[in-house]
């Protein structure tokens, strides 16, 4: 545990950061083909870098890039190998990002969350359990018309603080540490712009839900589009004639496994899902996201689509029907296992913060993911946000500290 003074500091120093950061709307876009996808991850890129230089950080701001890298030199006399720590500035497309509003729930007293901007909305243990540990906290969500963006600005902040604390406080040994902000995370595209010899070989994501988690393996993702392509005619005189795209995609996506979608699996349980279809009579289209964390798995799902393909164009003549399957990330256990004393220090440090360890795979990826089959190992380890995604995503303020902490005794188990 950290002492008095420098657990008080990091208190409000992490508080004030992340409020700061969720008001500035960063939703991503799959849809731009802009670096980064929208302007408001620019704006706050370029606050990071303002900040990071008034702590006397050296400081790198590659807008037309996508990153922010924020270096913190070794304290004199400390021998240490560098290491890295990532968070996003984006957030996710699925629930509005613009106007976000913080409310922080002081002394919660257990009984269920309102959100002003939608009266009908509520949060309580039975929609995230891990809440009923937490009465008497300061709980942080939006007002209920958006996502808070915990996801990832919790990590964000958490970061700048641990490095400010850092600088600040000269007990705290540490080598070199870089501070790297990526855009465009919750899109897949979040290390496509960085320059990797900038970096160091080792890393960690702050990027995990409940305090304690640590994370060394991941899904293996893989995407597929579908594009149908039907012959319109008139309904009258449709008979033998007419070939409906919107139909036939409809029916070929029943034919997916009900049992193998998201709402059905836990744990290691891969899924199809469906994130997004169009239909009409001539053309129609959808996407689909596997996962599974075996790679095997999921190209038996890919092969399942390909072959309810081929059988739908043969029950309806005149029909085309393309699927073009790409892989977005791998699975990093198989590599992260090679390199055990990048998972050890992660371990001792969450310890060390006074946390029970919480192992166990994402159901999901983050810039660890990708890094870490480009030669940089990078597991992840918790930001304290809870559900992610939503409107009533939180995230308790003590969460926000623990994280803080954990990432200052992290420094400390790389010297």
């Amino acid at each position: 545990m950290l002492p008095h003074e420098i657990g008080s500091a990091i208190e409000q120093d992490v508080l004030d950061r992340f409020l700061r950061y969720v008001q500035i709307a960063t939703t991503s876009d799959e849809k731009s083909p802009s670096i980064p996808s929208t302007p408001g991850q620019i704006d706050l890129l370029r606050l990071l870098a303002t900040e990071a230089r008034e702590l006397g950080l050296e400081v790198r701001c590659e807008e037309a890039r996508g990153f922010t890298l924020a270096t913190l030199p070794a304290r004199p006399g400390v021998a240490a190998e560098p290491f890295a720590v990532y968070a996003h500035v984006d957030t996710s497309p699925e629930q509005p990002g613009r106007g976000v509003r913080p409310v922080c729930h002081l002394d919660w007293d257990g009984s269920a969350i309102g959100f002003s901007d939608d009266p009908d909305l509520s949060l309580t243990p039975a929609d995230s359990p891990e809440l009923a540990a937490l009465g008497g906290e300061t709980i942080i969500t939006a007002s209920g018309g958006t996502l808070l963006g915990a996801d990832d600005k919790a990590g964000v902040a958490e970061i700048l603080a641990a490095l400010a604390a850092l600088r600040r406080f000269d007990s705290l040994p540490h080598g070199e540490i870089v501070a790297c902000f990526t855009t465009d995370e919750e899109i897949g595209r979040g290390t496509e712009g960085l320059d990797l010899t900038l970096l160091p070989r080792y890393g960690y994501t702050i990027d995990g839900g409940a305090p304690g988690e640590l994370e060394d393996e991941c899904f293996d993702a893989w995407r597929i589009d579908l594009a149908v392509t039907g012959v319109g005619v008139h309904p009258g005189t449709a008979k033998g004639r007419l070939v409906h795209a919107g139909m036939i995609l409809a029916r070929l996506l029943a034919m997916l496994p009900e049992k193998e979608s998201p709402e059905h699996t836990e744990a290691r349980e891969g899924f199809f899902y469906l994130s997004e279809s169009h239909g009409s009579v001539e053309h129609a289209s959808a996407s689909l996201i596997v996962r599974d964390f075996e790679a095997e798995a999921n190209q038996q799902r890919i092969e399942r689509v390909k072959e309810l393909a081929l059988d739908f164009e043969s029950r309806f003549p005149g029909s085309r029907i393309e699927v073009n399957a790409r892989e977005q990330y791998r699975n990093m256990h198989t590599i992260l296992r090679e390199h055990p004393q990048v998972v050890a220090r992660a371990d001792e440090a969450i310890r060390e913060t006074g946390l029970d360890l919480l192992r166990h795979p994402i159901r999901g990826g983050t810039d660890g993911s990708l890094l870490t089959q480009l030669g940089h190992p990078t597991p992840n380890i918790f930001a304290g946000g809870m559900l992610a995604h939503s409107r009533k995503e939180w995230i308790a303020h003590r969460s926000l500290c623990q994280a803080t902490e954990t990432i200052i005794h992290l420094a400390r188990r790389w010297t």
